[in-house]
């Protein structure tokens, strides 16, 4: 059993070391995190997942983001400890924030990732939406949360202001 909450300033540190865990070294010079440099998270999204005796499990993050100058959200990094993989956490995090997202009033998700995972969560390739080289264009996935929600949004993807 797993407590999904929301990511408190207590969690940083300890977020980042699963990210480093979790994540290949460099992990930090892909594109996307050069769209999250100096930003803060979306803390109404962003969570931790702890198991019962209160060990981190899970995280997931959300950051501001323009497509073509248009509010978007940027899911990830989402990770899950090794040891606690292949029991469906990383899809209940997903899934929680998602439905967090579209309560809070946002219309549209962007993140980079692989299709056939996401793809169960209603994600798919976003074309005419261009992430910061070297980013792979097959994996630039959008999920709308209000219908047609990336109806006419195109173009770069920037650091929100």
């Amino acid at each position: 059993m797993y407590e999904l909450k929301r990511e408190t300033s207590e969690d940083w540190w300890e977020v980042e070391a699963l990210y480093d865990l979790c994540f290949a070294p460099g992990r930090e010079a892909l594109s996307s995190y050069r769209l999250r440099d100096g930003i803060a998270p979306v803390g109404t999204l962003s969570c931790v997942a702890r198991d019962g005796d209160g060990i981190l499990s899970g995280a997931i993050r959300y950051w501001p983001v323009l497509v073509g100058g248009t509010p978007t959200l940027l899911l990830g990094p989402v990770a899950v400890h090794p040891t606690r993989q292949g029991e469906g956490l990383g899809g209940a995090l997903v899934r929680d924030s998602l439905a967090r997202a579209a309560e809070s009033g946002w219309e549209r998700v962007l993140l980079v990732g692989d299709e056939p995972y996401y793809s169960k969560f209603g994600f798919a390739r976003l074309d005419g939406v261009f992430m910061p080289p070297p980013t792979n264009p097959a994996r630039v996935l959008g999920l709308s949360l209000r219908s047609d929600a990336w109806r006419d949004v195109t173009g770069n993807v920037t650091r929100s202001a």
